[in-house]
């Protein structure tokens, strides 16, 4: 992992088309702006990891079914 520091306004390149600049600073929390192209997907965790467990949770779901319907 690399940690570096950034003031507003300045930004990092992440291979050569994605940019994250330091839009915001206010009160322990940082506004980020992200320039990628658009077949880049740019999810927050918290969204990613919930939407991960939904989808374990309905393949768990429907291999109940399933085995229901063999009985």
């Amino acid at each position: 992992m690399l940690v570096i520091t950034r003031k507003k306004g300045e930004s990092i390149l992440i291979g050569d088309d994605i940019e994250v600049t330091v839009s915001k600073i206010d009160d322990g929390s940082v506004k980020l702006a992200i320039s990628a192209p658009k077949d880049i997907t740019i999810l927050r965790k918290e969204i990613y990891k919930q939407v991960e467990d939904e989808n374990k949770n309905a393949v768990n779901l429907n291999l109940d079914v399933l085995k229901n319907i063999k009985k």
